[in-house]
């Protein structure tokens, strides 16, 4: 590439470098809240949701925790703690509430676009797993945001629900299930192009092929934002007052590159994944329901395999997986050496520690690296006993980077789960981390709006509460105001059977 010709400088008052479902989102909140604000998104790739947004990429489920056991981990005296997934169904309400509104008022267009009605459903063998799916389902259906939660230990009416799960398998082995009916299936790829077009219309300017160089602040507190314009090889800088950084995987190199001390010790360990696709249509045709089982010993969340029906493109497709990868890139269009560029001196003792401490996890990475189709299939043949190797082809899921924070004990912890970083003066805010990520996205861009934007909090509160009617208040503990809620987003997104 030759050296970028000129540099062309322009203001406003927000830059979002990104152009997924996160970067949508706030600009979506913030156009509705500050509609006199300019807004500038910068995409380094050529189109929209193209990396962990992106169908393809990621798992679709809502991550509304019906159905990932991940999230109701068994606690030491053999019970279960439900905690985590009560408050990720919360979150994912949230952003029901948010794109309901924007079906109404039209930000968004057809929702069956982008979220169809799926099945969620948990399924373990083996005494012990009984054992856990029936506590996880006593003390989940108690919940009055799970009490529509089914449980059954019976192979006949699993396969009744689920007939590839049931399809050849051994009456006598030990399994159980847990379904429910309330579970939907997100194309986030299709959900940010609809929020960008809205966007769009309303005067955001969205630059393609705009990849950011660097963050300096600037004397006065706000940003220069420099990036190189692929297509023409011109360089570019914004002066922003806000800039957020929703960048996926990039997000820890540019939030270095600001020098803001919240980021110092902060690294993250790269993740990939790949799935097993079903390429027999009757298959596909024969299963409706997304059916996750636990996670192997030492695997990361993102790696609890789930047999998984998709709408994509108004097509349905059949999945499994994902199966862990390894790569030093942080996006699946990244670079080999995003990994050891994002080593500093101030992260180099969490990052070494997690070396240490997560040998576990890297072994299973290599394991699952070293598996053949025919050893992927056989993992896939617990869910699905029939199931043959010519039916299913690999495919290649997204790149996560989890978050390696500091501790004082081990050097460093690496964190399953998703980060708001941002400055204490509130002008640069970035995003890290994986799941539940884009499902609970209109609840971490209302995080951030809080964190960096706290005086005007009190100004924009109705309008909020117009956008996400139970903002503020607990939905677990306002039953009346969870059922009005789930029915006016089961209508408003056509979810209704």
């Amino acid at each position: 590439m030759t050296v970028p010709q000129g540099n062309k400088q322009t203001n406003t008052d927000v830059v979002l470098i990104g152009a997924g479902v996160m970067s949508a989102t706030l600009g979506a909140l913030l156009r509705r809240l500050q509609p006199d604000w300019s807004i500038e998104i910068l995409e380094r790739l050529n189109g929209p949701s193209q990396e962990s947004s992106d169908a393809w990429n990621n798992a679709g489920t809502g991550h509304s925790a019906l159905c990932e056991l991940n999230y109701t981990p068994k606690t030491g005296d053999g019970g279960v703690d439900i905690s985590k997934a009560v408050g990720v169904n919360e979150k994912f309400q949230v952003s029901r509430q948010f794109w309901s509104f924007g079906v109404e008022n039209n930000l968004l267009g057809d929702p069956s676009e982008w979220i169809n009605p799926v099945a969620h459903m948990s399924f373990v063998r083996g005494e012990e797993g009984q054992k856990y799916l029936r506590k996880r389902f006593e003390l989940l259906s108690k919940h009055p945001l799970f009490e529509t939660l089914e449980h059954t230990e019976d192979i006949d009416e699993i396969s009744k629900l689920v007939p590839l799960v049931g399809k050849d398998r051994n009456p006598d082995e030990k399994v159980a299930l847990s379904h429910i009916k309330g579970g939907t299936d997100v194309n986030f790829g299709a959900l940010t192009r609809q929020l960008l077009g809205y966007l769009a219309r309303t005067g955001t300017d969205v630059r393609y092929q705009a990849e950011v160089k660097n963050l300096e602040r600037s004397t006065d507190g706000s940003w220069k934002v420099r990036y190189v314009n692929r297509a023409l090889d011109e360089e570019h800088t914004i002066n922003a007052k806000f800039v957020f950084v929703g960048a996926g995987g990039g997000a820890l190199h540019l939030l270095q590159k600001s020098g803001i001390p919240e980021i110092r010790g902060i690294g993250g360990f790269p993740v990939g994944g790949q799935w097993l696709r079903c390429t027999n249509e009757e298959l596909v045709e024969q299963h409706n329901a997304k059916v996750y089982g636990q996670a192997a010993v030492g695997a990361p969340p993102m790696s609890v395999p789930h047999l998984d029906t998709r709408i994509i493109d108004g097509k349905r497709a059949l999945l499994f997986g994902p199966f862990a990868g390894w790569t030093p890139k942080f996006l699946k269009r990244g670079k080999f050496t995003d990994l050891p560029l994002s080593v500093r001196p101030n992260n180099f003792l969490s990052m070494a520690g997690v070396g240490v401490t997560e040998l576990g996890l890297v072994k299973y990475l290599v394991t699952e690296l070293a598996k053949t189709h025919e050893k992927r299939v056989e993992t896939l043949r617990e869910f699905m006993p029939s199931a043959e190797s010519g039916d299913w082809e690999k495919v290649i899921a997204g790149q996560r980077v989890q978050v390696i924070k500091p501790n004082k004990k081990t050097g460093g912890t690496l964190e399953f789960g998703t980060a708001v970083v941002n400055s204490s003066d509130g002008s640069i805010a970035g995003l890290l981390g994986a799941s539940p990520g884009a499902s609970t996205a209109v609840d971490a861009m209302l995080d951030v709006l809080s964190r960096c934007f706290p005086d005007r909090m009190a100004t924009w509160d109705a309008a909020i509460k117009e956008m996400v009617p139970s903002y503020g208040r607990s939905l677990s503990e306002d039953v009346t105001l969870f059922n009005e809620q789930f029915e006016r987003s089961q209508k408003a997104l056509k979810l209704e059977s």
